[in-house]
């Protein structure tokens, strides 16, 4: 008997009464990550891992009850024991165990494996039972090494410097874009952000994490030369009157999803750099097999491709449909963060 049960509402719990990642308000919600595809507004009471609690206090309601506990530490509900253990996804992010009577299942939520200078690295929990995500679950989806990356977005901000424009980087407002932050080269110029980026970077400063110095493009008022600065920006800015005051620019949209012929030109941006808070497929088997459980419920993205492949290896795995979100799962996210984007600058 598993100690997970799916429902429309998302992964239930029946001897604690709490969900995990639920799609909708609930009364508890154990939620892996301040994403509001995971953790949702308006539920009563929340438990997540004490690194997310500035993300989640500044986007939750404010009558919620938090509680958050330290990577590794334990609680009780219901006879189930609880602990979250780092993902890599974002700062904060975590895989939820569950055990009870020996039995252990963990839920991924979005996670990473590698380093990441603004979060705790992904780290294997051996269990029974693993959720898994699979949002580029395809063999096609290969990341580059972080410092190829981040010296290839820091070159291209060179040579538009040189050429006298001024970048615009788009990243989600909170992780991609403190991610991109943390590998700009400060010395090459000024760095600007979104306010929905600055809101986040403040969160991540609160909680500690290093980031440059960056200037809130909406503190600027007047006449003002951006030429050769560095701007972060969320997605949906693109082709917005807010970037009519930056000039001559060149722009470059940072996700996953630029690994895929054709992805740059159908976002009409100059550039397109492969950055993903997602395992990759190498990543996607590491992980399962290291954690090296009996049975993997794979959800989001190509988790038919992903259970079938499994399946072929010997592993017992099977689609979770759920309505959370779609196909293109990163694609999506762009503006999941809707209440972070919509401060009068778009």
């Amino acid at each position: 008997m598993t100690i997970l049960e799916f429902t429309t509402t998302g992964l239930y719990c029946s001897l604690g009464d709490f969900y995990v990642d639920p799609n909708r308000p609930v009364d508890r919600a154990v939620v892996s990550h301040a994403h509001t595809d995971h953790a949702r507004w308006g539920c009563r009471r929340y438990l997540a891992a004490k690194p997310s609690e500035h993300l989640l206090r500044m986007r939750m309601n404010d009558d919620a009850e938090f509680q958050f506990l330290e990577y590794g530490d334990s609680i009780s509900i219901g006879g189930v024991n609880i602990s979250f253990h780092p993902a890599g996804h974002i700062l904060g992010s975590a895989q939820v165990r569950l055990e009870h009577r020996g039995r252990v299942e963990v839920v991924t939520g979005d996670y990473k494996l590698g380093d990441d200078p603004t979060c705790e690295s992904w780290q294997p929990v051996r269990c029974h039972l693993m959720v898994t995500e699979s949002t580029f679950g395809l063999p096609v989806y290969r990341w580059q090494p972080d410092p190829v990356t981040t010296a290839s977005i820091n070159q291209w901000w060179r040579e538009s410097q040189d050429e006298g424009k001024c970048c615009v980087l788009y990243g989600y407002a909170v992780g991609k874009s403190q991610r991109l932050l943390a590998g700009l080269d400060p010395d090459i110029g000024p760095i600007y952000t979104h306010g929905a980026v600055e809101k986040g970077t403040e969160a991540y400063r609160k909680s500690g994490i290093a980031m440059p110095e960056t200037t809130y493009v909406g503190s600027i008022t007047g006449k003002h030369d951006w030429a050769g600065g560095m701007v972060v920006a969320v997605p949906s800015a693109h082709g917005t009157p807010w970037m009519r005051r930056f000039g001559t620019v060149s722009t470059a949209m940072a996700s996953g999803w630029m690994a895929v012929r054709g992805a740059r030109r159908r976002r009409s941006v100059d550039r397109g750099f492969v950055v993903s808070d997602h395992v990759d497929w190498p990543s996607l088997m590491q992980a399962i097999d290291l954690c090296d459980p009996e049975t993997v419920w794979v959800t989001h993205g190509y988790s038919a491709v992903v259970a079938r492949h499994l399946n072929e290896q010997g592993r017992s795995a099977e689609v979770l449909e759920t309505s959370a979100r779609s196909e293109s799962d990163e694609d999506a996210a762009a503006d999941v963060d809707v209440d972070m984007e919509t401060d009068g600058e778009t």
